[in-house]
């Protein structure tokens, strides 16, 4: 079985509703391998830890942040190599199954610009009141820290239960993740994935809405509607919508 057809969207998303998600050795690896964690990474959406230097950086409107803008840039930003590794396990094979992911409606992306210039942003899964976050990337100091706030914040606002960050590292651990055993994760998964047909469907009531924020955003400094992108404004309002809780 070929990894195109092993990463096609209805396994997908059975695959995380199970706890599982697919991997691979390198970014040239024809093949994908499924992994399920003994202990995994959480970051409790009331948890999320606010450093005072992040809010500032919030504040003042540094980066220009976009929902859903370059869903396969973000992916690809994160398949580049880092100081600290060489090589990647998104793979074109997998890079090509989340944009499909994308298109359904089951896979977001927050970009984070300077200038115009993609400088940060992250990638994940969305299922019913579950968000499956897969990777994040900076080209510059706290890009990937404010793609994170915002995800958070639009995830307490669309009614999600569940952040997963698959593996704890000591970046995410400082902005409140926390590891916990496989069958605490799979209640907190089946809690917030309860609803979720098997054709993909998820009942309305049941889902989050990643959305939501957009209709709370206040305007930006222009005047105009903050719905996608958000600047100095919505930067304050998120870091006091964070501040609230953290």
């Amino acid at each position: 079985m070929t990894a195109g057809s092993l990463l096609h969207p209805d396994i997908l998303l059975r695959a995380y509703c199970a706890g599982i998600f697919p991997m691979a050795e390198s970014r040239d690896d024809p093949d994908v391998y499924w992994v399920e964690p003994k202990r995994r990474g959480v970051l409790p959406l009331d948890g999320f830890h606010l450093a005072r230097s992040l809010a500032r950086t919030l504040r003042r409107g540094r980066f220009t942040v976009t929902i859903d803008e370059d869903f396969a840039g973000v992916m690809r930003a994160c398949a580049e190599p880092q100081p600290d590794r060489e090589d990647s396990w998104i793979s074109e094979d997998i890079i090509a199954a989340y944009v499909q992911l994308y298109r359904l409606g089951h896979a977001h992306s927050v970009e984070c610009r300077i200038d115009g210039q993609l400088v940060g942003g992250l990638y994940g899964v969305s299922i019913a009141r579950a968000f499956f976050g897969e990777s994040m990337f900076s080209r510059v100091p706290d890009a990937s820290k404010v793609a994170l706030a915002y995800l958070v914040a639009r995830l307490r606002a669309g009614g999600y239960h569940l952040l997963d960050c698959q593996f704890i590292t000591p970046h995410l651990a400082s902005m409140g993740a926390i590891e916990i055993s496989r069958s605490s994760y799979m209640s907190l998964l089946g809690a917030a994935t309860s609803g979720f047909g098997a054709r993909g469907a998820a009942a309305s009531a049941a889902s989050g809405d990643f959305f939501a924020l957009d209709a709370v955003l206040p305007p930006d400094t222009d005047g105009a509607a903050a719905t996608t992108v958000s600047g100095p404004t919505s930067g304050h309002f998120i870091a006091q919508l964070l501040g609230q809780t953290s």
